[in-house]
């Protein structure tokens, strides 16, 4: 036997299964810094970066554990050709891997292995607390597939937030309602600053190579400050619990301008690139609970999107790929606006939120949903695009994450496979949550005419439009009762400015 063994740049933890056996004396390690993988959606330049310093950080380590690693740099050809050449080459008998978190990938592999005719071992990802059998085994007893039932079951399986008696800590399992409150009228105030790393000489090196070869990809690598070793990721960990997570989960939805972070974790990358384990995570938070008192609203809330959400929507890729990336509920064809790679648009919510994620590579949940998922949404664009736009914007977005959350939950192209109703919301939402309306030209109480806000414009259009659907269920059906309270003349002008709007998006 003799394995060639596949770390990604996804995959940067050293007790991963992939590790477990290796033989120095005749297996090899292999990690590839593939342009394909950073233009396979046009990357944000933030993304690469983080991408490829902590693969070079990583291999690091492996070599400093005298471990048996090939690390190539810069290849234009694709992981798979890489693998083919490496593998025909050496005459290994065996390609090792932990399961990708890219189905295309994971398909690739398996192509490879049978092309060549060599033994597959794709590894189980210990990294998460929910294997896909037991997921499938929980799908198997369930009519509906809804979050809060997964998210109960893990908390009783891994005993999180559970007291002696197995119920729920604080008598129910969800303090959702405690955390959606907005900043105060004045603004949020002093936020202590998240845990930001200056460039090391590694991450300086790939800042300029990124730069010089990917000068056309939209972003900025001027506030490039996350973090990229597993240390520094325990850093961010420590800072969050420590001086933010007190105050996490009552702003958790709130958004203000200039307030790029809020009082967020901003965890996602490291979590997602391996560098942290979900489990110590959540160890450090309910540490922190205990120690200083903090609300038990703030530490649910946390806990439920790592061990709830984080898990759910993973068991739900691998379980309705590939057909969850072709899933168009609604049959939406409108391209994507050219602004959303640029945030030159009027709408002031959309500017806040793409140029924050232009600067930063990061928008929090909720500008992420209900500010760009609600209007590609509204604004009827083809699922396919916008998912694409979310993969490659983002630099904690990786597909198996992103996919989900983009499809299933924002645009709903899944229809309600694993959610219970679409998330829209009229410019009114927006304006409750944040201090964006407010410097707009275009006003959230006006749902046509001069002044009109689109985001308002699209709500009332698109609820006109699936008026059957949204009265056909109890969660929806208050939202088209608010259809009767406007004159018939005036949901026609509506339907006839929302026409405008949808055949000229680019112009908003």
């Amino acid at each position: 036997m003799k394995k060639l063994i596949l770390i990604l740049g996804d995959q940067l933890n050293l007790d991963s299964s992939a590790l477990e056996d290796v033989d120095v004396a005749v297996d090899e390690i292999v990690m590839v810094e593939s342009a394909h993988e950073a233009q396979h959606v046009q990357s944000h330049k933030a993304r690469i970066a983080l991408f490829l310093s902590a693969m070079r950080h990583f291999a690091e380590q492996l070599k400093s554990q005298g471990l048996p690693l090939t690390y190539i740099q810069h290849s234009p050809k694709t992981i798979v050709e890489v693998l083919r050449d490496k593998i025909v080459e050496g005459k290994f008998t065996h390609l090792i891997c932990v399961e990708p978190g890219e189905w295309r990938l994971k398909k690739n592999f398996e192509d490879l292995a049978a092309e060549l005719n060599i033994a597959l071992e794709m590894r189980l990802d210990n990294h998460f607390y929910c294997t896909h059998a037991d997921f499938r085994d929980w799908v198997a007893k369930k009519k509906e597939l809804r979050l809060e039932y997964f998210y109960r079951l893990m908390r009783k399986t891994h005993g999180i937030l559970i007291d002696s008696e197995g119920n729920p800590e604080g008598g129910q399992w969800n303090f959702d309602r405690d955390n959606r409150k907005p900043f105060p009228k004045k603004g949020p105030g002093l936020i202590p600053p998240p845990e930001l790393f200056k460039p090391d000489a590694i991450t300086a090196a790939v800042l300029l190579e990124v730069e010089e070869r990917y000068a056309d990809h939209p972003g900025s690598l001027a506030h490039f400050l996350w973090p990229v070793t597993r240390s520094q990721a325990l850093q961010a960990l420590e800072g969050f619990v420590e001086h933010r997570l007190a105050t996490f989960g009552i702003y958790e939805d709130a958004m203000w301008t200039d307030t790029p972070f809020g009082w967020h974790s901003l965890l996602s990358s490291a979590l997602n690139l391996k560098l942290l384990n979900p489990r110590e995570v959540i160890a450090a938070v309910l540490l922190a609970w205990k120690k200083y008192d903090l609300e038990l609203a703030t530490v649910e809330g946390f806990i439920r999107q790592i061990v709830g959400w984080r898990e759910f929507v993973r068991g739900m890729y691998y379980l309705d790929m590939p057909q969850m990336a072709l899933d168009n509920y609604y049959d939406h064809q409108n391209a994507l606006p050219a602004w959303y790679w640029t945030g030159k648009t009027q709408m002031k919510c959309m500017q806040e939120s793409i140029g924050q994620t232009l600067q930063y590579g990061y928008a929090h949940h909720i500008q992420r949903l209900m500010v760009t998922g609600n209007f590609a949404l509204l604004a009827e664009i083809l699922p396919q695009e916008v998912c694409d736009w979310y993969l490659a914007i983002y630099i904690d977005a990786i597909e198996w994450v992103e996919l989900p959350n983009t499809a299933g939950m924002a645009l709903f192209a899944s229809g309600g496979r694993f959610t219970s109703k679409p998330y829209i919301a009229s410019g009114a939402y927006i304006k409750r949550m944040s201090n964006y309306c407010g410097s707009c030209q275009y006003k959230p109480d006006i749902r046509f005419g001069e002044g009109a806000c689109p985001v308002t414009n699209l709500y009332w259009n698109f609820l006109i439009k699936h008026r059957p659907q949204f009265e056909a269920s109890p969660r929806t059906r208050l939202m088209t009762a608010n259809l009767s309270r406007i004159s018939d003349a005036d949901q026609q002008a509506i339907q006839v400015h929302a026409k405008g709007l949808l055949g000229d998006l680019n112009s908003l």
